[in-house]
Parts: structure tokens; sequence; C-alpha cells
């Protein structure tokens, strides 16, 4: 691997990977169950929690930048079956969000070319994505950086002008707009038409939304001077994901009656056509479509890390670990995308069976791979002080240990259990759980209880 990127790729990656469907079409779901306020207290909470993570995420980071790290971290700190399970579970997941977001990309297309199969628009969007990672891990950050920087600029136009909206004032629109304050705020039902059941159960639509932070750890083999530039690009991070998800959020549900929002119409759109903004929905399409290929581009080079981890850690076919001159696992890359066109088949072939069992364990496995960062980080600050070790020494340490990790495992393991209340949602324990278990079940019998722990050369390798 070559450590190709600074900390401005590490932020676009980040933001790329967050910043897709799950701000600009699913707000309006989380609206729509949670209410005005409840939306705002959820994505509120759901800031707290990434901080959380990413404190975490941090020290073990900096402790040990190699690519594809998460599960590192696990078999370190946990086992090898929980770093194994943990791998396998991120990779599954941006499996299935690349095909969905190739075929949502396609469909979006159909609106300026309604004529050209869908298919032919998900082939292209996955030769294109391929041939990106397929370059170099830096021409794949620059081009996130800049896929990146459209959804940003949309999100910024939404709150200026969405803002100075909410308080009447909307030159770009023909009609006079009457200043809203915050009346949609207090709805016949309350503040909470729904109740607080509303925040916590769509806590995991919340935190799936955020789901891609994590991705700074994934490219941290592949980050020049990672000491420096992970904690800077951490800090960076979180408070852009709070300006740009909370004010945003807060912002379309001053504008949009809660009993109107949902996941028909992007709430941006609605947004738009109400300050003004001309070709409101072709924009919004557009941003929507680079929305989709900017996660899937962060999506696909995180599972390409993942395999080639696995393998090199020999947990996967030696294969996988094969770099080109360039430093690109492209075998483990090839594999991939094929894994992502396969899901893009089983969403039209098998909706209801094969597609339904790969998106319900991607939203399990977001909140799950979560878990075990902070887990990582608990049992990593505990082992290195009985060794002897000074955490002042530390690069960077996460604060408040162990309150972050302990606090950040509560929450999240609350999120999993409301998720039992959602009938939209409970498929994620029904399949994620048993798939879990059949992961360590798999470890166990292929590498023994014990398994394999990382050889002396990739402990240097790390630490170095």
């Amino acid at each position: 691997m070559q450590r190709s990127m600074g900390s401005r790729h590490l932020v676009m990656i980040a933001l790329g990977g967050v910043i897709g469907s799950g701000l600009f079409l699913s707000s309006g779901y989380t609206i729509s169950q949670a209410g005005p306020l409840g939306a705002v207290i959820a994505y509120g909470v759901g800031a707290v929690v990434v901080w959380l993570v990413m404190v975490c995420l941090g020290e073990l980071a900096v402790a040990y930048p190699v690519s594809g790290a998460f599960h590192i971290y696990a078999a370190r700190s946990i086992g090898p079956a929980t770093g194994f399970t943990t791998a396998w579970l991120y990779w599954l997941c941006w499996v299935a969000a690349l095909g969905s977001e190739f075929a949502a990309a396609g469909i979006l297309m159909q609106r300026w070319f309604p004529d050209v199969p869908v298919w032919i628009w998900c082939l292209l969007f996955a030769g294109v994505l391929f041939m990106v990672n397929a370059i170099s891990a830096r021409v794949f950050g620059e081009t996130e950086f800049w896929f990146s920087m459209i959804k940003v600029l949309a999100i910024l136009v939404l709150i200026v002008l969405g803002g100075a909206a909410i308080f009447g004032f909307a030159p770009l629109s023909d009609q006079p707009r009457e200043a809203l304050f915050l009346s949609n705020y207090v709805t016949d039902d309350g503040l909470f038409p729904t109740g607080l059941t509303g925040i916590v159960i769509t806590a995991l639509a919340v935190f799936y939304a955020f789901s891609g932070t994590e991705l700074i750890g994934t490219a941290a083999g592949e980050t020049k001077d990672p000491a420096k530039n992970i904690p800077r690009a951490i800090r960076s991070t979180v408070l852009r994901l709070v300006l740009f998800f909370i004010c945003a959020i807060a912002i379309i549900a001053a504008i949009i009656p809660y009993d109107q929002t949902g996941v028909t119409d992007s709430p941006f759109v609605t947004v738009f056509d109400y300050i003004g903004v001309p070709f409101a929905a072709d924009i919004m399409n557009f941003v929507i479509i680079t929305a989709l290929l900017s996660a899937g581009n962060s999506g696909l080079f995180s599972c390409a890390r993942m395999l080639f981890s696995l393998a090199d850690e020999g947990h996967a076919p030696r294969v996988f670990s094969r770099l080109t001159r360039r430093g690109i696992p492209l075998i483990a890359l090839s594999v991939s995308i094929l894994g992502g066109l396969a899901s893009l088949i089983s969403s039209v072939i098998a909706p209801e069976t094969v597609y339904l069992v790969l998106v319900s364990i991607a939203g399990f496995a977001v909140v799950a791979v979560w878990m075990s960062i902070v887990a990582s980080q608990f049992f990593h600050r505990r082992s290195f002080v009985r060794q002897g070790g000074d955490v002042s020494q530390l690069a960077y340490r996460t604060p408040l240990y162990p309150v972050v990790p302990i606090l950040a495992f509560v929450l999240l393991s609350i999120s999993m259990v409301a998720v039992a209340f959602d009938p939209n949602q409970v498929a994620a324990l029904y399949f994620g759980v048993p798939f879990v278990g059949l992961c360590y079940l798999f470890f166990w019998w292929r590498h023994g209880r014990r398994g394999a722990r990382l050889r002396p050369e990739q402990v240097r390798a790390a630490e170095g």
C-alpha cells in the first residue's frame, strides 16, 4: 500500500461515505416517524454517537494505521473470530449498498434519458468507479474529494437559502413567503406527535445515515503522516456532520409539515421548490446521482481493503492480497465490484429473498461494526495500561476513558433493541444475528477457537 492521501482526502472520503441517500432521500422518513423536533433530536443523538465512535477509532487508527483496519483492531483487542466477523459484516454491508446505489442512480438517470435501460447505466457507473479505484489511491481520493464537494455545496445552499426562507426572505421565489419561524415544530399533537418512542425507533435509520465516517479507519494505511492527519480528519468530519445534518434537518422540518414528508420525494426538492431555486428537481437529481456514486466509490474502496486485509491475515484466499505496482489490491477490487453487481441482480430477480437478506444484514452491520470499534478501543487501552504503557505517550488518545467507549456501546445496544419494535427494520435482527453466529462458527471450524493472531511482521508494519 502507498501512503498518498492527506487530511483533506480523509475528510471528503468520510463525508462521501456518509452524505448520500440517507440525507437526501431518507431524512423525510425520519421526520415523518419522529416528528420535526424528534428528528432533530434523533440526528443530534446520532452526532453524539458518531463522535464517541470516532474518538475511539482515532486512538486505534493512529496506533495501528493499517489498511482495512477495523477487523485488525477487533482481532488484536477482542479476538480473531470477532475480527473475522467484523470484516465480513462490513464487506457485505458495502456490497449490498453498491447494488442499491447503482440501481438507484440508473433509475434517476431515466429522468433525462427515458429510453436508455437502467442496466446500461448500472454497468457504466460500475465501470467508472472500478477504473477510479484501480488507478491509484490518490486518484480515488481526488475523485472522492470533488464528488463530495458537489454534495456539500447543495447542503450549504439549502442551509443558507432555506434558513432565510424561514424568516420570510426568499428572493428567488416568484411568490411572497410568510415567515414560518418554528411554527411547523408545534403540531396538533404537540412537540412529539409520534411520542418519544419515535425517536428511539428511528435511531438505527439515523445511525445508518451517519455510516461511512468509519472509512477514515479503512484508509489509515494509505494516509501520509497518520498521527497528524487522522486526528485532524476526525475533528473536521464530526464538525461538518453536525453542521450539515442537524442544520439541514432542522430547516427541512421547519419548512415541510411532518405529515407531508416521506420517502417518495426528496425533501431537498420540496425545499428548493419552496425557496424558488430554478430547475430544483433537475439540480437535485444530479446531486443525488453524484451522492450515490460518491458513496459507492467509498464503499468499493472499503470492500477491496477489507478483502486485502483478510487475505493478508490468512483468513481469506491469499490471492486477494496481491497488489499492483501502484499498491492497488486489484483482485480484491474486482471481486468486490462483482459482488456489488450480484447484489444488483438479486434486487431484480429475488427482491423478497436474497436481496432482503443482504439489505437487512447491511443495516445491522453498521451498528455492529461501530460496537466492535468501541469495544476494541476499551480492551486495547486496558491491555496497554496493564502491560505498563504510558497513556500520555499515545500519539492520540480517546478522551474520558472508559466513559466514552462504555457509553457508546450502551447507546448502540439500545438502538439494536429498538429495531425489534419497528416492523420496517426488524428484519435486520432476523438475518443479522444469525449471520454473525455463522461467521463465528465458520471461523472456529476453520481455524480453531484460538485462531490466528497477527504475524510479527504485520505488527511491526502497523506500528511503524
